[in-house]
């Protein structure tokens, strides 16, 4: 059994080792893109690269594990064939995929994935009409020496014939197998990822607010994988209407300042004095993001009583919009209509891309760019649905989750406790007083009030509202905390839910109501309490506090300034394969899926319909341009 599990245990980690050694190699030759970066950088890139590594070299580990358990039964000449056989097609495999990879890079700027196989299937003529013959003979020539090196290497270490023929059938077959059957199952581990809430996704390699270097990590075979399973053909969903309609119906749903860009005007920030929030121009912003909050939480917005008791205290001397929606039914979509002003979207999450993500505009990168300093918080795992590398893409320098905490602090599901979170943001704040030279923008993501709402408070019988109350709790003390620092005064806090969670639990996901949340601020800065009802969503949030900073936003096509009186003012959500639109005069929901409108209300019921249709097809053109 011992030179089988020698054998097993090799196999793995010469895949490790051959995609490892794979990272200095892309550098290497994109040396000019890497020139500036020290030798720590170069090991940072190949130790954050590791877990990608892990799970390729889990999945292609599979096939030899089982072939192991088969060569206790029979070492045949048939077996040996099959072996060499599977190895000469993961070198022939692992070739193309790499010097794709690497050839494609400097055209496309990020790491392999499913497009060049999709423009392949669909027009061959005109992939092989973009490049030249030369370089195509060059590619070839190059995987196929690259697979020879590989299945050399192979052969070498593994293939042996001297060690084949020294292979004996164990006397006990039963046992072997049952051993090789249990450690080819412990290939799960890796494979997923570990037995941390997320699995293996791009995003765990992100560590760096350099892009180069986070793709330098990232590990081209898992990043095709990941790209196939997930492909969707984003330019032929939802064809609701012709392109000309669909852009006439669109340019009306547009900020002003959006449409002034599209029509290739300068991009002025227009200031009402009247409906000024701030007074100081450059406060510190720091967006607290609720999980699963809702209206129905606070007693302020007609919801439970005795809940979200410093919410509903809190929204009396802050400005609170009544009349706000969250976008999605997910954290990833909400994330992304909050910090991209973009909106969720019903067949997927824009999150899962970061080759999209990337090419999207934030708030923290708008910020970044006025002078503000960048920094998340989060108790949780910042890999979750690719959120790492999102969140890097945007903007943020610094990222304080879970593994930034002692472990001893990780006493929930989801990581860390809000109130911990809280503090360790508040501890940070106090550290850097109040002159850092830089103006700051903070955020800081709540997860304790998700599933299973365990919580270390017991104030309200009912779990779910007791979960709730407790990350209300959190935010009263963090507040109370907040005011006795020297910063308050020049502070805005922001609160916003990601979405509509677990209460109330039997509302219908088709319904508005499933999307009404509370936006409040509070802080030093603010002028004076306000309370605002135009209709608006997570995705207005962008353009609404940065023009209120007097900086511009046109560059969010999707986000609309809300207190500007000029600014179309409506609310849009996602559901899967469904979407609907909310406006002062009425509403409509439409689950395509079943293609019909489910549920309407006001005269121009069908006028909403149309432009929900048009604003969901741009919303895919968008993306698929992306």
């Amino acid at each position: 059994m011992k030179d089988r599990l020698v054998g097993f245990i090799l196999t793995y980690f010469l895949f490790v080792c051959i995609f490892l050694l794979q990272k200095p190699l892309f550098m290497a030759v994109y040396h000019a893109l890497y020139s500036d970066v020290s030798w720590t950088e170069w090991f940072k890139v190949v130790w954050h690269g590791l877990p990608l590594d892990f799970t390729v070299a889990g999945y292609l580990t599979v096939v030899p594990g089982l072939l192991y358990i088969v060569s206790a039964w029979t070492v045949s000449p048939v077996l040996r064939k099959a072996w060499c056989g599977y190895f000469m097609f993961v070198s022939a495999l692992m070739s193309v995929i790499a010097v794709t990879d690497v050839v494609l890079y400097e055209y496309w700027g990020f790491r392999l994935d499913s497009t060049p196989l999709f423009y392949f299937l669909t027009s061959p003529k005109d992939v092989f009409a973009s490049v030249s013959w030369l370089l195509v003979a060059g590619g070839v020539l190059l995987m196929v020496a690259y697979a020879a090196v590989l299945y050399l290497l192979f052969t070498y270490v593994l293939l042996r014939k001297a060690a084949w023929r020294s292979m004996r059938l164990p006397l006990r077959r039963i046992a072997v197998s049952a051993v090789l059957l249990v450690v080819t199952g412990l290939l799960f581990i890796p494979i997923r990822g570990g037995f941390t809430v997320s699995t293996m996704n791009t995003g765990k390699v992100y560590f760096s607010s350099n892009q180069r270097l986070n793709h330098a990590a990232i590990n081209p075979v898992f990043s095709l994988l990941e790209s196939l399973f997930k492909q969707k053909d984003f330019a032929s969903q939802y064809r609701f209407m012709q392109a000309d309609e669909a852009d006439r119906r669109f340019r009306s749903m547009l900020d002003p300042a959006v449409s002034a860009r599209m029509a290739g005007m300068p991009d002025k920030v227009s200031a009402n004095p009247a409906d000024t929030l701030f007074r100081v121009s450059r406060p510190d912003v720091v967006l607290v993001i609720l999980e699963g909050f809702s209206s129905h939480l606070m007693t302020e917005l007609g919801g439970v009583p005795d809940v979200a008791v410093n919410l509903d205290s809190l929204s009396r001397e802050g400005v609170l919009f009544t009349n706000f929606y969250a976008n999605s039914f997910r954290t990833d979509r909400g994330l992304v209509s909050i910090l991209s002003g973009y909106p969720a979207q019903p067949t997927t999450s824009i999150m899962k891309y970061p080759h999209k993500t990337q090419s999207m505009p934030s708030l923290a990168g708008a910020l970044c760019k006025a002078g503000y300093e960048a920094k998340y918080y989060y108790g949780g795992d910042a890999d979750f649905t690719n959120m790492r590398s999102y969140l890097m893409s945007s903007g943020f320098g610094t990222i304080v989750s879970d593994t930034d905490f002692p472990v001893a602090q990780r006493l929930s599901k989801w990581g860390v406790h809000d109130h911990l979170v809280f503090r360790r943001m508040l501890a940070d704040l106090q550290a850097e007083g109040s002159s850092t030279g830089k103006p700051r923008f903070r955020v800081l993501q709540t997860s304790s009030s998700h599933e299973p709402f365990e919580v270390p408070y017991s104030r309200l019988a009912n779990s779910r509202l007791n979960a709730f109350a407790y990350t209300d709790s959190c935010v009263g003390d963090f507040v109370n905390r907040y005011r006795k620092l020297p910063q308050w005064d020049n502070t805005v806090v922001v609160f916003v839910p990601d979405h509509l969670g677990a209460y109330p639990e039997d509302i219908d996901n088709l319904s508005f109501e499933r999307y009404k949340i509370p936006l409040l601020m509070v802080g030093g800065a603010l002028k004076r309490p306000r309370r605002i009802g135009v209709v608006g969503s997570q995705q207005d949030i962008v353009a609404t506090v940065l023009a209120q900073l007097g900086l511009p936003h046109s560059e969010f096509t999707f986000s609309k300034d809300m207190l500007n009186p000029a600014s179309p003012h409506f609310a849009f959500f996602t559901f899967p394969d469904a979407f609907g639109l909310l406006t002062d005069g009425g509403h409509v929901v439409y689950d395509n899926q079943a293609g019909r409108t489910v549920e309407s209300e006001g005269k121009s019921a069908r006028t909403l319909l149309r432009q929900g249709e048009a604003y969901l097809q741009k919303l895919y053109d968008d993306i698929a341009a992306r």
